[in-house]
């Protein structure tokens, strides 16, 4: 199966996203939280995500080489990974409201995005068979924040649903 890349396009979008204040701690249970409300408001079917620490390890190894540039590149590592930059108040459950944002372009039927829209970071959030995940947060050396999760095993496969 061939795994889809995110576009530059697609980071670009998350620069544009509006980023809301939060007095989020930003603990392993702030992001599963809000990752597996928005998988259970797909179907109560639909698994939980566990908090693992080696995935957690990975994205915050990653996240550390953000930290000079706070560049919105992916990893190109072996798990599923969404990304988000914003500024120094962003919480990794913003990061994961931005994602999950993306619910309104996507079309369960077609299994495609909207035209000229983005919708890959909310079918990684809801991925039936991604089940550990692990994000990490940091404030970059020009005052922005880089957050980036990982979802194991990964998702977005060609030609799959989501769910």
């Amino acid at each position: 199966m061939m795994k889809v890349k995110v576009s530059v396009a697609v980071a670009i979008a998350l620069i544009s996203c509006m980023v809301l204040g939060s007095h989020a701690q930003d603990s392993p249970q702030d992001f599963l939280s809000a990752h597996n409300a928005a998988r259970a408001a797909v179907s109560a079917a639909l698994p939980p995500l566990t908090w693992d620490t080696t995935v957690a390890g990975i994205a915050q190894n990653y996240a550390n080489q953000r930290k000079a540039d706070c560049a919105l590149r992916h990893s190109g590592g072996p798990y599923g990974e969404n990304i988000a930059w914003g500024s120094a108040n962003l919480s990794g459950m913003d990061a994961v409201n931005m994602w999950v944002a993306e619910k309104a372009n996507y079309d369960y039927n077609s299994n495609t995005c909207a035209p000229g829209k983005v919708c890959g970071h909310y079918t990684q959030v809801v991925w039936k068979n991604s089940v550990r995940l692990g994000c990490a947060k940091v404030t970059c050396n020009n005052g922005g924040t880089f957050i980036t999760c990982n979802y194991d095993p990964p998702g977005n496969f060609i030609g799959q649903k989501p769910y």
